[in-house]
């Protein structure tokens, strides 16, 4: 029998998900050497603290606060710290040594991802980050090779699993939102400083990464518009209740036609025959209609939908964070680095085969629901009805509820308006000119509607 080669593998962080990957790799050795062809041995942990309690026992002697030894000596690299720096600099002089690299650093790949692929490119190296988005799930590696022969079309991601909580008990139990950010918190799923998830930079980050994937062109966290769900009220979600709907937090990447818009950051056209279109990438508080299938994700899951001119739809589902999950991800992107390694040859490059146009959050085209606090007098109705036709936006569904006082004496309404699919610019020229009617009191809510 032919004896196996080793393989170095240094871990950087040891939090909850590489806590979990170091357990792997120790526990799971004689599986992982037949899967990988490789023995992979774990030739240290590199952390801050050598001394900090962590929630699996490990052998002391791997540690080490000395990461950038570690890595020069290592033939595979796992990045787990988290930020750009010192991430960034370790994992560019792991691969200037000729290591392979994985990595869960969502924040750094969307900011630096062409940096790192083109060292990668240059190096000969593998670059993975198959964990960076939607944690146990495997999204990334099916959009790169099993769709590799398609041309996607749209992407729609729940891929943040705080806000997706919070959302969803908003929903389940008539919260207010900081009661539910409240209970996402005492439960371990949002941070004590939760911004970057209830803003929407986490899952922006994300959206960069699966659009670049999607859409073989590099996007950065600069090209995706995004909005958080902090401003979301619980009278939203029971209006939205009350009309089928739901709101999620959605990531979206999706082909537009670029001609007669001002694009973004990207220029020029793919060179596989879709001339003439942009991607419109944006997060945002989105209403789904109950019967869609993302409608259904509840608690902290996550999930991805996918539009393909072949395959058709597609989505993906399952646990978007915690350790043991993401480690999951992280595992199959080392087997995957290790067999390139023990086969020869180049690691698998990124596809960036056209440069298409980043578009502007004013050419996204989606349907509306507007909630609007009127006075209520005849012909009220007809004369925004008139302002929607005159702006070239539709209405789809318009609802009144009337709002009266303690006697029972009639106070205003409230209506809600869901119009038919419009261009944002559209949209927020035709809001802008309702708000300037005498029989307007306020606009109450603006919330971009997929899936009709």
């Amino acid at each position: 029998m032919t004896e196996l080669r080793t393989l170095k593998v240094a871990l950087l962080g040891c939090g909850n998900v590489g806590a979990q990957v170091a357990r792997i790799l120790l526990d799971d050795a004689d599986m992982l050497a037949s899967r990988a062809g490789a023995r992979l041995q774990l030739s240290g942990i590199a952390v801050r603290d050598v001394d900090a309690a962590r929630d699996v026992d490990l052998p002391r002697e791997l540690f080490t606060t000395d990461a950038e030894s570690l890595v020069k000596d290592a033939d595979l690299v796992i990045e787990l710290m988290g930020g750009i720096e010192p991430a960034r600099s370790l994992i560019l002089t792991a691969m200037r040594h000729g290591a392979c690299v994985v990595t869960g650093n969502k924040a750094l790949v969307a900011k630096e991802g062409p940096v790192l692929h083109e060292e990668a490119d240059k190096a000969g190296v593998q670059l993975s980050y198959e964990a960076a988005v939607a944690g146990a799930i495997p999204i990334l590696r099916p959009i790169r090779d099993s769709l590799s022969g398609d041309r996607i079309t749209r992407v729609l991601g729940i891929v943040n699993g705080t806000t997706n909580f919070i959302l969803d008990q908003m929903d389940s139990t008539g919260a207010q939102f900081a009661d539910a950010l409240a209970e996402a918190q005492r439960l371990g799923y949002a941070e004590a400083d939760p911004t970057a998830d209830i803003e929407g930079h986490d899952a922006a980050s994300k959206a960069a990464i699966l659009a670049s994937l999607s859409f073989h062109t590099r996007f950065s966290l600069d090209d995706v518009y995004c909005e958080g769900i902090s401003s979301v009220t619980a009278a939203d979600i029971a209006a939205a209740k009350d009309a089928g709907f739901v709101i999620k937090l959605l990531a979206i990447a999706e082909k537009l036609p670029a001609a007669g818009t001002k694009t973004g950051t990207k220029t020029g056209t793919e060179t596989d025959g879709d001339g003439g279109t942009g991607i419109s990438v944006r997060v945002h508080p989105t209403l789904l209609p109950r019967e869609h299938p993302m409608a259904a994700v509840r608690g902290a899951f996550n999930a991805v939908f996918i539009e393909a001119e072949n395959a058709g739809e597609l989505m993906f589902y399952g646990q978007g964070a915690g350790g043991t999950p993401t480690a999951s991800a992280v595992m199959g992107d080392l087997i995957s680095a290790a067999r390139s390694i023990v086969l020869g040859g180049p690691g698998r490059a990124e596809t960036t085969t056209g440069q298409v146009s980043a578009l502007p959050i004013t050419a996204a085209v989606t349907s509306y629901y507007i909630g609007l606090d009127v006075a209520d007098q005849p012909g009220v109705l007809a004369r925004i009805a008139q302002l929607f036709a005159e702006h070239g936006v539709s209405i789809e569904i318009m609802r009144q509820t009337i709002q009266r006082d303690a006697h029972s004496r009639v106070e205003s309404a409230e209506l809600r308006i869901v119009t038919h699919r419009a261009s944002e610019a559209a949209l927020a020229a035709t809001v802008e000119a309702v708000k300037a009617l005498d029989v307007i009191n306020s606009v109450t809510s603006v919330l971009r509607v997929e899936g009709v």
